[in-house]
């Protein structure tokens, strides 16, 4: 369970919420241009994000780069489908696939290219940590992309919603859209028989009907709405408003029953694309946090790390 979204406001703001009912150990994790982040990387654009490190090496679950390029892995249980090895392919291990996009590209375009030449393996990190089932926004403050790799092949979606969460694939997400295309932010018109002389008795009433489960389909559609409806405040920031639009999907502890425990939102957060910042909130402490890419060496070779309470 996660949802992630971009906002345009006088800048680039991509962020996300992760949802889940265990923590294993996230960090905010810098790694400067002379660190290795995947097999067969040199010098490469500095990356910050989200991670859990593991035998030295952070395994992103989102993240910017310093050109900007923000992206982040959300569960796909189900329908996420790798591959072997294949001849003339660049050949990536699933856990390799945001940092070799971060590392090497600038823009969503880029990406793209990068991505029709990647072949995704179900190669395992550890026999501990196998592969996890994921598809991936990309977004750069120009366009959305989300890349799914099913049956061993990757589809790329142009994301005009702005945003991802789970399950089903993209195409059907956004079709489902068309479900809900009579809603609105404004005042409810009475199209259900206009002689019974019906009307509205509160605000919001031109919304009945948006779903307000946890399940994922219906938080995409809620973040939809959320995140093409929304109007700042007066003196609002970007950050402030991708916040805002992400906490209309948080999962709230006890409302979503996951295994022997209960699945939340244990994190959300906001990459400020101009300025180069990663900011979040946890579960346990809403006063955002922030790192930029300035508070480490962007030429060193050693990881910047900063833990995370929840």
């Amino acid at each position: 369970m996660c949802t992630a979204a971009s906002f345009k406001m006088g800048g680039h703001f991509f962020g996300r919420t992760l949802d889940n009912d265990v923590s294993y150990g996230e960090e905010v994790v810098i790694s400067p241009r002379n660190f290795k982040l995947w097999r067969g990387g040199g010098e490469h654009y500095a990356v910050m994000g989200m991670a859990t490190v593991k035998e030295g090496l952070p395994l992103y679950y989102d993240g910017m780069n310093e050109k900007g390029l923000c992206m982040a892995g959300l569960n796909f249980i189900g329908f996420a489908g790798y591959s072997a090895p294949r001849e003339g392919r660049v050949n990536l291990a699933q856990y390799e696939l945001i940092p070799y996009i971060l590392s090497t590209c600038a823009t969503v375009a880029e990406a793209i290219r990068a991505l029709e030449e990647v072949n995704l393996t179900d190669e395992a990190f550890s026999p501990e940590m196998p592969a996890a089932q994921l598809h991936w926004m990309i977004s750069d403050g120009q366009c959305d992309i989300v890349a799914e790799c099913t049956d061993g092949k990757m589809h790329i979606y142009a994301d005009e919603a702005g945003v991802l969460t789970n399950n089903p694939p993209f195409d059907m997400q956004m079709f489902n859209l068309n479900n809900y295309m009579s809603l609105s932010a404004g005042r409810a018109n009475n199209n259900f028989c206009p002689s019974l002389g019906l009307s509205e008795y509160g605000f919001g009433m031109g919304a009945i009907g948006l779903p307000g489960d946890f399940s994922s389909q219906s938080r995409f559609v809620r973040a939809a709405f959320i995140r093409n409806n929304y109007v700042p405040r007066d003196g609002e920031d970007g950050r402030t408003s991708l916040f805002h639009i992400l906490g209309g999907v948080s999962v709230p502890h006890g409302c979503c029953r996951s295994g022997e425990g209960w699945a939340h939102s244990l994190y959300t957060c906001c990459m400020d694309g101009v300025k180069g910042a990663y900011s979040y909130t946890t579960y346990g402490d809403p006063s955002p946090h922030s790192l930029t890419f300035g508070d480490c060496n962007p030429d060193g070779n050693r990881l910047l790390r900063k833990k995370i309470i929840l």
